[in-house]
């Protein structure tokens, strides 16, 4: 452990740096910055004040916070993981998404910045969409987006969750969206969509994505495939007995990051997930409920990278 990211000088950039941060990117005011940080009013304004005159704060805190540090390397560490980034927690909105999105926007980024061709990958859902909402436009012709899975809700209007599209918009580039629903009506079905030439060659570019990017859902009645209709009460108790705590781009896995052999996931329309891939598939997930199905993931190595937030990844090294 490096002693001089203790010091007096450090702790009070780390405390300037979380204040610019609840006050850029969580949108409090100068008085909740004071009773989450336990000072005074006058203290809070100036660690913001800090913040700027230390040039922490351009749109992004650009300064690792100690403890997040501390925090993604335990993660890195504990789960064989490639890559690892926590952010902040606001106290009062531990499940906030915007520091993650911003955090997996930088990651983004990276790789988009690249003047040789890039693939990327993408699941669905809130934190992928909200990624996608944080990254700025730019111009990338040379890469390729495709989707990992269909858009298709259960009545056939699209996905307010899908990202693939708005990334492809927001770069200038090729995508490629899965051109299959969610879930088909058997294993027939599935193999015979499976066989169609633009499904083969959107699951061949998934496997090849340079980087992937996922979100995690729970197997609760909170659950995205509950709410969105995609599996009934009776599937999700059958599932629950299955030993069912997560799912990624809906193939449903159990505590132990194994996919569940069951009716399910053999209508599962999805690109295959990735396993012990070389490549980049990072995770982007926060919040209490996801905690079970986060761990799983990444105990299963169904991930290797994760962006996630403070309190959760406290929750995730509490075991």
């Amino acid at each position: 452990m490096n002693a001089g990211r203790f010091s007096p000088e450090a702790v009070r950039l780390d405390d300037a740096a979380r204040a610019g941060w609840l006050y850029y990117v969580a949108g409090n005011t100068q008085d909740e910055i004071a009773r989450k940080l336990g000072v005074s009013r006058q203290s809070a304004q100036r660690l913001v004040a800090m913040a700027v005159s230390e040039k922490l704060i351009k749109v992004r805190v650009d300064h690792p916070i100690a403890r997040c540090m501390d925090l993604a390397e335990a993660l890195a560490d504990r789960f064989g993981l490639a890559s690892c980034e926590v952010v902040p927690s606001d106290p009062d909105a531990p499940d906030l998404l915007t520091g993650i999105a911003i955090a997996a926007a930088v990651e983004l980024e990276r790789v988009l910045k690249s003047p040789e061709r890039r693939v990327v990958s993408l699941g669905t859902g809130r934190a992928l969409k909200a990624t996608v909402e944080q990254l700025p436009r730019m111009a990338c012709p040379q890469h390729v987006v495709v989707s990992r899975l269909g858009n298709m809700m259960q009545d056939g209007s699209a996905s307010p969750y899908n990202a693939t599209i708005s990334l492809a918009e927001r770069i200038g580039a090729p995508h490629y969206p899965y051109p299959l629903p969610v879930l088909a009506r058997d294993p027939a079905e599935l193999a015979a969509m499976r066989g169609q030439d633009a499904v083969r060659n959107t699951i061949r570019l998934s496997k090849q994505a340079d980087l992937s990017l996922v979100g995690i859902g729970q197997m609760d009645r909170s659950a995205p495939l509950f709410v969105d209709g995609f599996v009934s009460r009776a599937e999700m108790d059958e599932l629950a007995a299955l030993g069912a705590v997560g799912e990624i781009t809906s193939w449903v896995y159990d505590r132990g990051g194994q996919v569940i052999d069951c009716a399910f996931n053999a209508r599962v329309a999805s690109a295959p997930l990735p396993r012990a891939s070389q490549r980049p598939v990072i995770a982007v997930a926060t919040g209490e409920a996801k905690v079970p199905a986060i761990r799983a993931a990444l105990v299963g190595r169904l991930v290797n990278g994760l962006v996630t937030s403070e309190a959760t990844a406290e929750r995730l090294l509490a075991d």
